[in-house]
């Protein structure tokens, strides 16, 4: 049996008793412009389902020099602020009609470059770099490739950067801590324990870098000091932070009045060790977590937390996409929320 033929574009405009240039621009989402009527768009858009047309993308992107594709890179999936963001983008790309890719770099620049580069080569429109190591090198490529492109989550110097004001958002989490937590009345108060430490993160990262400003600046506006040994930038990853955890708890002999914790991903790991102390003692700790998940309600302690808006920033980014405003490196910054503590006690 020989296969089915394949629908075209000329059958469609045939049977619809329209130009075959008429069906394009409906099935490519510009029929608005072409000022066709919703009517006669939906009845091709349905006479399409019922044919099983499908867009040959390839041959559609070379006849038309476009492709519909947007690219998106992202250092990981397995984390709700980016796991949330690729679907906000996912969103917001199937609004204006383009089909969206999103791909994991790991946080390793050479694969950063290596994703970018393959996402070119599968003619994307633009793309959305997101959280990159090193988003400048990527920039440099875009530009060559004339690939429209922009930063989020973290900056570039060579395209807009839209992020989260990481500093304000550190200044109001630590504010907080400084407010909510007191002092242990069994210790001097000059121990250690006494002070507020920060747990996770890398200190080369921009955003790390913005928090501990922030969480620096508001410790000497509250309690007269900050000392390097407050800040552990141990790293991103759980194991990291509960061997940073375990070796602030041996060094102390015991949890320090409060804790800022640089990300969810870094706070899995502080949970694990909390895990392994008596609930008393956690109790006296109070913590915040700069970044959110909903899962820490289900915590037996309460959890400040920052939650970054991803919404926000996205729809910051596809606006200057969309007015094709990306001659100018600005740097344009939306405040997170902080969250009161919730926890399975309360």
């Amino acid at each position: 049996m020989s296969p089915k033929k394949r629908s075209t574009i000329y059958d469609l405009a045939e049977q619809a008793g329209i130009s075959a240039s008429t069906v394009s621009a409906i099935l490519n989402g510009s029929w608005r412009k072409r000022r066709v009527s919703e009517k006669t768009a939906e009845r091709v858009l349905t006479l399409a389902r019922k044919l099983a047309y499908t867009v040959n993308r390839q041959a559609s992107g070379l006849r038309r020099s476009r492709s519909g594709l947007i690219g998106m890179i992202v250092p990981m999936h397995d984390n709700r602020f980016f796991s949330g963001m690729s679907q906000t983008f996912e969103q917001l790309a199937r609004q204006r009609g383009l089909y969206p890719l999103v791909v994991s770099t790991l946080r390793d620049p050479s694969l950063e470059l290596e994703t970018a580069r393959t996402l070119i080569s599968y003619q994307i429109e633009s793309l959305v770099i997101a959280g990159a190591t090193d988003p400048d090198p990527i920039s440099h490529l875009c530009r060559s490739h004339g690939v429209a492109h922009i930063n989020v989550d973290l900056p570039g110097t060579l395209a807009p950067s839209v992020i989260s004001d990481n500093r304000w958002g550190a200044q109001q989490l630590t504010g907080q801590l400084v407010l909510r937590s007191h002092p242990l009345p069994h210790l001097p108060a000059d121990h250690p324990r006494q002070q507020i430490y920060f747990i996770g993160g890398i200190a080369s990262d921009h955003s790390t870098r913005e928090r501990i400003g922030g969480f620096c600046s508001t410790l000497q506006k509250h309690l007269g000091a900050c000392k390097s040994g407050q800040i552990n930038a141990c790293g991103y990853q759980a194991e990291e932070a509960e061997t940073a955890m375990t070796g602030l708890y041996n060094d102390l002999q015991g949890l320090p009045r409060a804790l800022f914790v640089n990300s969810t991903i870094a706070f899995e790991g502080v949970v694990r060790f909390l895990s392994t102390r008596p609930a008393k003692q956690v109790m006296q700790c109070t913590i915040g977590c700069y970044d959110w998940d909903p899962f820490a309600a289900c915590l037996h302690f309460p959890v400040l937390m920052v939650r970054q808006d991803t919404t926000a920033l996205l729809n910051k980014a596809f606006e200057l996409l969309d007015a094709g405003k990306l001659d100018d490196p600005v740097l344009i910054q939306v405040r997170p929320q902080l969250l009161e503590p919730t926890s399975a006690g309360n």
